[in-house]
């Protein structure tokens, strides 16, 4: 056997591993031969780079090389369902049908609601050439490289009978165990936990690496086949003839002729759905005739022929036992409702947010109330009602704690602020592990071999007590018995490469109250060195655009605290940069000083980011909608066609690429060192 007949080998035997593994949940082979075939292939393909192929099963890792996203157009436009709670609204929806098709017999097919991103999927010749996002409806994002990385979508066909070209509609999802694994990460990393896994599954697949796609095992269920030449005349057949195909379809799909029939489904699956690795949030009710569907048609939002069932939020009564009190990294008192154990969407729940006082108050909680929790997509439960006829006559309401629990400081609270604080920012003990948190978090100082629970254990080992307090760490102070070497230089070593973070991301890791990632660029832009923003009166942060009298009241009292002034001078000793590069301060002008600026569309001289970047460092203000306080939007290719209309509407200026940089002549290289903004989830829908 040749070398390329060897790689067309492994190329269907992996592919059918790849759905024996994630589809069936049947494998054959064990992970190590897996991955032993996996490497012969990608050896053998690395040797044949002329046998490239975007299909091939190596594809699955994905790549680290940003990329753009650019609009296109879906040959069918992509529906929402409409959305009932109750099943008077599925009779009547029912009876609707029955009129429409005219007193024709007709069935319905029952399937789950998934709790993810709308995907189209876009074969030819039995292989995967184009996945696109909802996007509106009408245009959606080619996230192709990204969609290649997720096992459960095939990339090559199996089987026969499939069109050559067609399309396929489902949701890409984040398990249940990916999304508990992921937050773990994150927490340890001291980012801010996905809320659910839909968005978790948004923001992934709109990532610019994909990469990190891979890494995170999307998943992913089909629900609708479209096109001139499908093989039945039954949406229910033509699932079952996907599954055939390699395609992962709706779990319990079932076909019914009577509403009764509808309600038994909507009931079984109401229990039944909790067991499931993904999030669902309803049921699916479909008419199954291709025809009759034509016939009854759409309205301009939804097809007149589906509608979608949604289960209400799970809602339990338990006793709260007391009310405890956490301190975040700035110094925000949190209370905690702390409960009688209690069974909640699939999980034990004991504890649930209570917000802050006011919260409380609107409720007016009394000491071992009965109260009702929910938890639908997020993570922490939340306090929805309280009983009041179980109330106990002796219960006193719940009050607000006067002091800190960690440090017993008096609390404070600041004008049009809904929580209260711990002003104690230097010597309480959960701020300062917040702080140190907040400091070797990715975006500020990016020292990612640290953890919160790393930073619990030196703290309490007095190896650490504020952040200056990292440069000092050697490896013999953390190697243990000699055993732990190895991860001991390399968070040294980590620590010792964050000395070459620029300057605004050390503004931004320095954890000043009110100042957030863009304002400390704001900050660091204006001021250009520690020295000169240490400084700066009130007025002068105010004269800033985007920072108000609560932010530069805060960062003053930051930079007059002696024991922040001792951290920062310990900082400069150790070699972090304190002021703006020569090539940041060469990039910047004040050119596009008080502009708000809209970005829409995908372009040829810099992506997004780097025009976002160029922005800001020029002045302006980038702003996601557009409004009459808009300057101008400056548009790229494919522009959304829902913000065209509106800038239209409202007569705001739209310039072009060329336009923007021949009007404004800022030096291009300011957009050289941007960083990816965060994927915004897209609207839900199942078409």
């Amino acid at each position: 056997m040749t070398e390329q007949e060897r790689i067309y080998q492994l190329r269907r035997e992996l592919h059918e591993h790849n759905h024996r593994y994630y589809v069936d949940n049947q494998p054959i082979i064990s992970d190590q031969e897996f991955d032993f075939l996996m490497h012969e292939l990608q050896d053998l393909e690395a040797r044949h780079p002329e046998l490239y192929d975007a299909t091939s099963p190596t594809q699955r890792v994905g790549s680290d090389l940003n990329q753009e996203f650019r609009q296109v157009a879906h040959q069918y436009p992509m529906l929402s369902l409409a959305n009932t709670y109750n099943e008077q609204d599925v009779a009547d929806w029912y009876e609707s049908v029955k009129r429409g098709l005219e007193g024709q017999d007709f069935e319905v097919c029952c399937e789950m609601k998934y709790d993810g991103l709308s995907i189209s999927l876009i074969y030819e010749d039995g292989r995967l050439v184009q996945a696109i996002t909802r996007g509106d409806g009408v245009h959606g994002d080619d996230v192709t490289a990204n969609v290649r990385t997720i096992r459960t979508i095939p990339l090559v066909l199996s089987g026969q009978g499939y069109p050559r070209r067609f399309e396929i509609r489902g949701e890409i999802l984040l398990p249940w165990k990916e999304f508990e694994r992921i937050n773990r990460e994150r927490e340890e990393a001291g980012e801010p936990l996905f809320a659910n896994p839909r968005n978790a599954a948004s923001g992934t697949l709109k990532s610019q690496n994909s990469r990190v796609v891979a890494e995170r095992k999307l998943d992913a269920y089909l629900y609708y086949l479209l096109g001139d030449d499908i093989p039945a005349g039954g949406h229910f057949e033509n699932l079952a003839a996907a599954a055939s195909w390699g395609f992962q379809i709706s779990k319990g799909m079932k076909k019914v002729h009577t509403l009764d029939e509808i309600y038994s489904f909507i009931k079984y699956w109401g229990a039944e759905r909790k067991n499931l690795p993904v999030a669902t949030d309803g049921i699916v009710l479909k008419v199954n005739s291709l025809q009759q569907q034509r016939h009854l048609g759409s309205t301009a939002k939804s097809p007149r022929w589906a509608i979608a069932y949604k289960y209400p939020a799970e809602r339990a009564l338990t006793r709260l036992e007391e009310v405890t009190y956490q301190v975040g990294r700035t110094g925000a008192i949190t209370p905690v409702a702390n409960m009688q154990p209690v069974q909640l969407a699939g999980t034990t729940v004991r504890r649930a947010t209570l917000n802050n006082e006011d919260f409380i108050k609107a409720f007016s909680l009394h000491e071992h109330d009965w109260v009702y929790v929910e938890k639908g997509g997020e993570i922490i439960p939340k306090i929805v009602g309280v009983e009041t006829s179980r109330r106990e006559p002796s219960a006193r309401p719940v009050e607000f704690i006067k002091t800190c629990p960690e440090c017993g400081a008096a609390l404070a609270r600041y004008a049009d602020e809904a929580a209260w604080y711990c002003p104690n920012t230097t010597h309480c003990p959960p701020q300062i592990k917040g702080r140190i948190e907040h400091f070797i978090a990715r975006k500020a100082m990016n020292i990612d071999s640290l953890g919160p629970e790393t930073v619990d254990d030196f703290y309490r080992q007095h190896l650490i007590s504020n952040v200056a307090d990292l440069y000092t760490i050697t490896v013999s102070q953390i190697n243990g018995d000699g055993s732990r070497e190895k991860s001991a230089r390399k968070i040294v070593n980590s620590i010792q490469a964050s000395k070459q973070v620029p300057f605004e991301r050390v503004v931004f890791a320095l954890g000043i109250r009110f100042v957030g990632e863009t304002s400390a660029k704001i900050l660091a832009r204006k001021f250009q060195n520690i020295d000169a923003l240490m400084a700066a009166s009130e007025e002068e942060l105010t004269a800033c655009d985007g920072v108000g009298d609560v932010m530069a009241k805060s960062v003053r009292d930051y930079f007059d605290n002696p024991d922040n002034q001792t951290i920062i001078a310990r900082l400069r000793s150790y070699g972090l940069q304190m002021q703006l590069s020569d090539e940041s301060r060469a990039a910047s002008s004040d050119m596009l000083q008080g502009m708000n600026i809209v970005i829409s569309g995908v372009f040829a001289r810099h992506s997004r980011d780097e025009y976002k970047d160029l922005i800001e460092r020029n002045g302006g203000k980038n702003v996601s909608s557009i409004s009459k306080k808009t300057t101008f939007v400056l548009a790229g290719e494919n522009m959304g066609p829902a913000k065209l209309e509106k800038a239209q509407s409202l007569g705001v200026e739209i310039l072009s690429e060329d336009e923007f940089l021949s009007r404004f002549p800022i030096e291009e290289s300011a957009a050289q060192s941007s960083t990816p903004a965060p994927a915004q989830p897209q609207e839900l829908s199942l078409f």
